[in-house]
């Protein structure tokens, strides 16, 4: 059986994932690993750690940021 995997409310699976690729590159790729058993044992220790923290990413790009940055995508309605 498969885990259940949840879709983000906010922002795209792809970035949630590139935040988490991230977060291992830094706290636990970023160094020389000997072997492929400690590089496991060392994945699952932050896996466990993350998800014990019930880490989450916090979205700062908001709607009406997009209205301005995205002006000609989100037309204006004066009446």
């Amino acid at each position: 059986m498969e885990a259940a995997v949840n879709t983000p409310k906010y922002g795209s699976w792809l970035n949630m994932a590139e935040i988490e690729l991230s977060v291992f590159g830094r706290e636990c790729l970023n160094r020389r690993i000997p072997d492929v058993e400690t590089l496991k044992r060392e994945v699952a220790a932050l896996e466990v750690e993350r998800n014990a923290h019930e880490s989450t990413a916090h979205w700062r790009f908001t709607t009406a940021d997009a209205r301005i940055k995205l002006r000609r995508l989100y037309p204006s309605y004066s009446e």
